[in-house]
């Protein structure tokens, strides 16, 4: 997978040894599909809640009121540095929902019912893209290198991405085997917890390992994610020759 990307010196080293360039691609993932910034956003307002629900005696009130607050701040925060408002607003929304449902049912728990049905419909939002031949993955990484739909005229890449969106799927997949166990115990401490460990670490490891899978899914004499490959029409060969 030497050839999978160009590569340049590293400045102020002699030119005999060359350094692989940083995956422009992979990098992109980070902002695209939830980095570092958004896992982050998204598990601060649901730890404020079962940490002020704790503190307060188990009222729903309160850890709603601190939750909305680090949501607020956190949105505000946002918009100062150049964030997308239209993120800022879901994440701010989600939030709002998740506290006023719980207000309604009573039950503190019922705050986290809002993120386990974002985390189902994007599982089933990435199996229905596989089942169609249209990877996420690859939807994603194809807009990053602006290659648009080049990618899917490329069997290897096809395949790769598919297979690597798979471990995006099983990201989801785990939240929920997590979450809904401690949702139906009513374990709301444990459901704080469990939101702060499962976004960050779990997307950096999500990161890793579907790009690993996509690479090693690669054949060793494939150009690489930056040049596609596509089949050659039937009969192309002999017309050249």
């Amino acid at each position: 997978m030497d050839r999978e990307h160009p590569t340049d010196t590293e400045p102020g080293r002699a030119t005999g040894r060359q350094r692989t360039v940083p995956d422009a691609a992979g990098n992109a993932l980070l902002p695209l599909l939830g980095g570092r910034s958004s896992a982050l956003d998204a598990s601060l307002p649901p730890l404020g809640f079962g940490l002020g629900w704790l503190t307060s005696g188990h009222s729903i009130a309160v850890g709603a009121v601190v939750a909305l607050t680090v949501s607020a701040a956190i949105a505000v925060w946002r918009l100062r540095t150049g964030s997308r408002p239209l993120a800022v607003l879901f994440s701010l929304l989600a939030v709002t929902l998740g506290a006023v449902v719980a207000a309604r049912t009573g039950n503190a728990a019922d705050f986290f019912l809002v993120r386990f049905g974002s985390n189902l419909l994007s599982m089933l939002g990435w199996i229905l893209s596989i089942a169609v031949r249209w990877p996420l993955l690859g939807v994603i990484v194809g807009t990053a290198l602006r290659q648009g739909a080049r990618w899917r005229r490329d069997p290897d890449l096809l395949r790769a991405y598919s297979r690597a969106s798979w471990v995006w799927v099983g990201q989801y997949a785990l939240r929920l085997a997590v979450f809904l166990p401690l949702w139906w115990a009513d374990a709301v401490a444990a459901l704080s917890l469990a939101q702060l460990i499962l976004t960050w670490p779990l997307v950096a490891l999500c990161i890793a390992g579907s790009w690993w899978v996509l690479r090693s899914c690669l054949p060793a004499d494939h150009p690489g994610i930056h040049a596609t490959r596509p089949v050659e029409p039937r009969g192309a060969a002999s017309i050249e020759n």
